[in-house]
């Protein structure tokens, strides 16, 4: 058998886990490369999901959710400046709207410093309208100065750039088919792009773990996709409605439906939480448009449901275990990072280093001297000062050139997109590094105008750039038959 790749350690998955786990890796003289099955990274949980970076007060003690929690969220605080992650730091408010649910916010608070979570108090209705004068209905709240709220598709883009610099590699459009076994230990990860030949195998699909785990010959664990819906408001709602992180009392499934301002300004309320069976349904719903309103409401009475831009959902990875599934399976040379709904974008960097912690008990880890852990910083256009882009602009005319005008992003901000380590591939990929198309008209003016680009800049036609996934396609070549007509 003809191998296109050698190497230590694969790790299956490209979401906000994946990449952590990747960077980890990077560390030590390792040969190793991720493998996504879709066109960009981040595709899945990771790009459609609350951007809390959590205290870590909800998980039981001594569970895996809680220890990476806390961990997770440390990390966040230390790597922020190394990896130019965009993070607000504003805390969060767990709110009381009822005597019970006062009552069980001294639950939280208790668990939470069991936890190790520093700094939690629980504030009058008083003290919570100071922070946020719009929860006229609070009686009382758990205060959590950790907690922040962070663009998650940056921070897994950055996890896997940082990755790369050091010698990481990542493969996209690459999707496992199987495993061969010598001696019952995974040897070799057979994809849609040929085989690899490897000494372990880390499992981080997201909600295709469980799947992923079975062709190997592990079946310890299922995972359930369970559906949160969104929806999301222009920037001229924000100062309406809330600053920071707004939670209501937790239900027995979910942190419940929250109303919260992202690191770019924009408020979102939701998400409700319902399982499926179909790990691709991510259509949002009369029934869950109506739920997470209603939801939303109990905490900001009056929503400005006019300015409402978009609507979303995600799913998140429930494991039949009720923790994150960690560490070596029962398949030798298999290890598993599955199960991780949230808090798992918070605990991603803490899990990265279970595993390679859980690595280093399967084989010898050798530190590299020369590993460089920080990225080059980046200052988007739109908040730059007059003068620094008259300078930019000097040096590039392209950054005179603005493509989306909601977001005032520039063509010369979506070329480098393109052209940086693990580059934009994608309508979708480029919206998520840039914010071209996330503002008002959603890429209604800008779309066209960033498909043109990237095929420029990839050298490929019109009609194979897509939005977000293989058979996405946005236009069709009549002439050549290349695309899908519709973007079906």
């Amino acid at each position: 058998m003809e191998f296109f790749r050698e190497t230590d350690v694969v790790v299956i998955g490209g979401g906000i886990v994946g990449t952590a786990i990747l960077r980890e890796l990077s560390k030590y003289d390792l040969r190793c490369l991720l493998v996504e099955k879709e066109p960009d990274l981040s595709i899945g949980t990771t790009k459609a999901n609350s951007a809390v970076c959590h205290a870590g007060f909800d998980a039981p003690a001594g569970s895996w959710k809680a220890k990476t929690n806390v961990r997770g969220n440390a990390l966040y605080h230390e790597l922020q400046d190394d990896l130019d992650l965009d993070i607000k730091w504003c805390g969060s408010l767990v709110c009381a709207v009822t005597d019970e649910q006062v009552e069980q916010l001294g639950v939280l608070l208790e668990r939470g410093k069991a936890n190790g979570v520093p700094g939690l108090e629980i504030l009058t209705g008083d003290e919570v309208r100071e922070k946020e004068p719009n929860l006229t209905t609070t009686k009382a709240a758990l205060w959590a100065p950790t907690a922040g709220v962070m663009w998650p598709f940056g921070a897994a883009i950055a996890f896997a750039q940082c990755a790369v610099q050091n010698g990481a590699q990542v493969l996209r459009d690459c999707a496992v088919t199987g495993f061969v076994k010598e001696d019952g230990r995974v040897t070799i990860v057979n994809t849609t792009k040929g085989a690899i030949k490897t000494r372990f195998v880390i499992n981080a699909a997201g909600v295709y773990a469980d799947k992923v785990a079975r062709l190997a010959g592990d079946d310890s664990f299922t995972i359930t996709p369970r559906k949160g819906e969104y929806i999301l408001f222009d920037k001229t709602a924000a100062p309406d409605l809330v600053w920071g992180i707004v939670f209501p009392c937790p239900t027995r499934t979910s942190k419940g439906i929250l109303v919260c301002t992202t690191t770019h300004g924009n408020t979102f309320i939701g998400p409700n939480a319902n399982d499926q069976d179909d790990k691709e349904d991510t259509a949002v719903t009369p029934a869950g448009m109506e739920e997470i309103i209603a939801g939303a409401r109990k905490l900001v009475p009056n929503l400005p449901l006019g300015a409402a831009i978009t609507e979303f959902a995600g799913l998140r990875a429930v494991s039949s275990t009720g923790d994150f599934v960690l560490g070596a399976s029962p398949v030798p040379g298999f290890l598993n990072a599955a199960g991780t709904q949230s808090p798992g974008l918070s605990a991603a960097p803490a899990i990265a280093e279970v595993l390679v912690e859980a690595l280093g008990k399967e084989m010898a880890l050798r530190k590299k001297c020369n590993w460089n852990g920080r990225l080059p910083r980046k200052k988007a256009f739109n908040k730059m000062s007059a003068s620094e882009k008259k300078a930019v602009i000097a040096g590039n005319a392209l950054y005179g050139r603005v493509i989306c005008r909601c977001e005032t992003v520039t063509e010369g901000e979506i070329v480098a997109a393109i052209h940086e380590p693990v580059g934009a591939r994608t309508v979708d990929g480029v919206k998520r590094r840039t914010r071209a198309g996330m503002g008002r008209c959603q890429g209604g003016f800008c779309g066209p105008r960033v498909v043109q680009i990237l095929a420029r800049e990839l050298q490929v036609p019109v009609s194979s750039i897509v939005k977000e996934r293989a058979a996405s396609h946005l236009y069709y070549d009549k002439f050549t038959g290349g695309g899908t007509e519709g973007g079906k």
